[in-house]
């Protein structure tokens, strides 16, 4: 119902783009996000963004990455700049009523910073 895309290899200051489109039987979708895999523990918001436009961003992301939304097709994106390694793991896009608490996930996409 989510597929992702845009995941992959870069070096330390550089920038990557992620996609994610719903489709089928996705309903009552206020908001769609993005995780990440924290290794050995649970995965954290990197950033929100709701219907009408307001977004919730990580503080380790601010100023660095930005999401944004197109409601007609059910797509988010988010552009990652200023990659550093610290940002590598997977990321999954998700949706649903509440960002907190997402009734849809997509697949994971990896992120790789390295030199």
């Amino acid at each position: 119902q989510l597929q992702a895309s845009g995941g992959g290899s870069v070096q330390p200051g550089g920038s990557l783009t992620l996609s994610c489109a719903a489709s089928g039987s996705v309903w009552n979708i206020n908001t769609m996000n993005w995780y990440r895999q924290i290794p050995g523990k649970s995965r954290e918001l990197v950033a929100a963004m709701f219907n009408e436009g307001g977004t919730i961003y990580a503080d380790s992301v601010k100023g660095r990455f930005t999401i944004s939304r197109d409601n007609a097709k059910n797509t988010v994106t988010l552009q990652m700049n200023s990659l550093q390694p610290d940002d590598t793991t997977v990321y999954y896009c998700s949706a649903g009523v509440v960002y907190y608490s997402p009734d849809y996930w997509g697949q994971g996409t990896q992120v790789t910073v390295s030199s």
